[in-house]
């Protein structure tokens, strides 16, 4: 489904963000992206969703030269596309339901398609009773599982998560893993950046990165 090619990133005046980095992932896999801050996770995750272009290489998504697609395409590829960051740019004076909406009603749906499967991706997250409430009166946890369920709403084939546990506790760190890994065991594939030793060591398949490069083992241990 991925595919990065000899991938080369660089930022002015002369920073490297990424040098050379080459690997495949295939569709249904969850990968985890691992490295210290300013390895390159992050810019991986970035250039995959079209929000940053190589400056060398090639990245192919299902097929599809990243360096040639077009800006009138980008919103269709993204329909596919759940991004879940950081800083989960939840909108504070509307709803959780309207934030979960708010990715449906721009592609077109109706309201009431919206609403239905904006209820169901809540419930996944199990945060129904949480419909009518702001982003300000939900815990740090609870805002991420918001930033999920409205990364999902879209049924993407594809989930992209920056550090999505990065300042949880570890109780709503591991609801929110847990909730990745079961999308991707529902044919998701999911690619996250990720710091915790301990989800790293349950990973199936971990791309180690320092300093913009590849490596073979976790860059900190070195």
């Amino acid at each position: 489904m991925i595919e990065f090619k000899q991938v080369s990133k660089h930022f002015p005046p002369d920073i490297a963000a990424l040098s050379e980095v080459s690997f495949s992932i295939g569709r249904g896999e969850l990968v985890f992206l691992a490295g210290p801050s300013g390895a390159g996770k992050s810019t991986i995750l970035k250039m995959i969703a079209a929000m940053e272009r190589p400056s060398s290489g090639q990245i192919l998504v299902n097929g599809q030269d990243m360096a040639q697609l077009k800006s009138a395409s980008l919103p269709y590829f993204r329909r596919n596309l759940g991004l879940i960051l950081q800083d989960h740019n939840l909108l504070q004076d509307r709803s959780v339901i309207a934030n979960v909406m708010l990715p449906l009603l721009i592609s077109g749906a109706s309201n009431a398609e919206a609403l239905i499967r904006a209820n169901a991706a809540l419930e996944k997250m199990q945060l129904a009773d949480k419909a009518d409430s702001y982003p300000p009166a939900l815990s740090g946890g609870e805002q991420q599982r918001v930033a999920i369920a409205r990364a999902i709403v879209n049924r993407p084939q594809l989930i992209l998560a920056d550090e999505p546990t990065a300042y949880l506790d570890r109780d709503n760190a591991r609801q929110v893993m847990n909730a990745l890994q079961t999308f991707q065991a529902a044919g998701v594939t999911c690619i996250i950046s990720c710091h915790d030793e301990d989800f790293l060591a349950q990973a199936n398949r971990v791309i180690y990165l320092n300093h913009g490069q590849q490596s073979q083992t976790w860059p900190t241990a070195a």
